[in-house]
């Protein structure tokens, strides 16, 4: 199992309390990046398709978390037949980050203030280990996807476009 780097943020106290194997990853994120998630694959050299963005929808009624590639969009009505609702939209961007504890570009799905209903693209399945967010912008987590799923009680859902 990996270790906390010096900069630990509250994924990484979750993924400590469940003694999971992770591997954290750390670059000098560029303020002037278009994509954040893009430009954590490209300066980790690593497939894209294995860096998950997190994003925050709201529901109605409450707010969710989408997990999908970062080569994709989040399917909107996917995420709301995934979780039972009737319709999502992405969360404003101020909220997201009340409900989180954590910046945009830097939302984990791990570790959030509290736990928000969940789901993950199906595609990470097709890898034996997805990255996401660690809780700020340049640092990203290596875990399997099977973790990240159990921790997260998400659902596993292709919600993808």
């Amino acid at each position: 199992m990996s270790r906390r780097p010096a900069a630990a943020t509250p994924a990484f106290a979750v993924l400590d309390a469940a003694a999971v194997q992770y591997t954290a990853h750390s670059y000098e994120h560029d303020p002037r990046a278009d994509s954040y998630g893009l430009e954590a694959a490209e300066a980790l050299d690593v497939d894209p398709a294995r860096v998950f963005k997190t994003l925050l929808v709201d529901l109605g009624e409450t707010l969710a978390v989408g997990v999908v590639p970062v080569t994709g969009r989040l399917d909107l009505k996917g995420v709301a037949r995934a979780l039972g609702a009737k319709k999502a939209q992405l969360a404003d961007p101020a909220v997201a980050e009340r409900a989180t504890g954590y910046v945009v570009g830097g939302i984990s799905p791990l570790g959030q203030r509290r736990r928000l209903p969940t789901v993950v693209d199906a595609s990470a399945s097709d890898w034996e280990t997805i990255l996401v967010s660690a809780g700020r912008r340049g640092l990203e987590v290596e875990l399997s996807p099977v973790d990240l799923v159990r921790l997260t009680a998400a659902t596993l859902s292709p919600v993808a476009g």
